[in-house]
């Protein structure tokens, strides 16, 4: 049936960023698809709890704090997850994220930390799983979290926009070199109700500009990225890698602007 082809039956996925939101959200998805997950974040009560949650839906679970600024952190939850399952079928890079600042009240500190966190540190995990994947799995796939901002104008996102940039042009490369046996995909994705739109969410004003600039008329779900993420890690998507997905609600142009100061 078609339907199988969207398992993850006894898979082993890592899931970074995986304590709240998008990546809780897949980490579950995954679990409920049939996979053990491997849960990486800075919290560790954030991932003890969506660890339990997997286990909940019959799936085994390993929390492995982690920040991925660090390389050393990522070398640890790579071998702390062949320690525990023996193999790596999927990766999601979702940890990221940076706040709006102006361009020109951006420091170099800034700008760089932002590619560190947004590519840097999905792209040093890759390289590091990728040849696990092959040697335990006989293949995989990766599925990163990227954002709209990537590719459309918005004031006061120049190094989380630049960031994101990167990370699809990266995803796009590093799928080239790597198939068949691993693929690669981004997910771009739109204005997600999280506590990254709380602030938008929670005000009437806001939420009624940004509800009206969505063709949708809604803030994306947690369920609706996750949804894709098993569309993209699973054998459903078996002919698909180095493509870029827009999970966005239809926008095509920024639902909420962030002012920069006019010179």
């Amino acid at each position: 049936m078609i339907l199988d082809r969207f398992k993850l039956t006894d898979q082993v996925a890592i899931v970074t960023g995986a304590g709240k939101g998008i990546g809780r959200g897949i980490a579950v998805a995954f679990a409920e698809a049939g996979a053990d997950v491997v849960c990486a974040a800075r919290t560790q009560a954030d991932i003890d709890a969506v660890a339990a949650e997997v286990r909940d839906r019959g799936r085994q679970a390993l929390a492995v704090r982690t920040d991925v600024m660090h390389t050393e952190d990522l070398e640890a939850l790579v071998r702390a997850a062949l320690d525990a399952f023996g193999r790596i079928d999927v990766l999601v890079n979702n940890a990221g994220g940076t706040m709006p600042r102006a361009a020109l009240q951006t420091s170099e500190r800034f700008f760089e930390a932002a590619l560190r966190f947004n590519v840097t540190s999905a792209f040093l995990l890759s390289r590091l799983v990728v040849p696990k994947m092959v040697e335990t799995a006989g293949g995989g796939a990766i599925v990163n979290i990227s954002s709209r901002s990537s590719d459309m104008v918005q004031t006061s996102f120049v190094a989380y926009g630049a960031a994101k940039a990167a990370l699809n042009m990266m995803t796009r490369n590093l799928a080239a070199e790597v198939a068949p046996k691993v693929r690669v995909n981004a997910i771009s994705v739109g204005g997600v109700a999280t506590d990254a739109l709380a602030v938008v969410l929670t005000n009437e004003d806001l939420r009624t500009q940004f509800e009206a600039n969505t063709p949708m008329g809604r803030p994306g779900t947690v369920e609706d990225i996750a949804a894709c993420a098993l569309y993209l890690a699973s054998p459903a998507s078996g002919w698909v890698t180095g493509k870029i997905f827009q999970v966005d609600g239809g926008t095509e142009f920024p639902s909420i602007t962030v002012p920069a100061p006019k010179l």
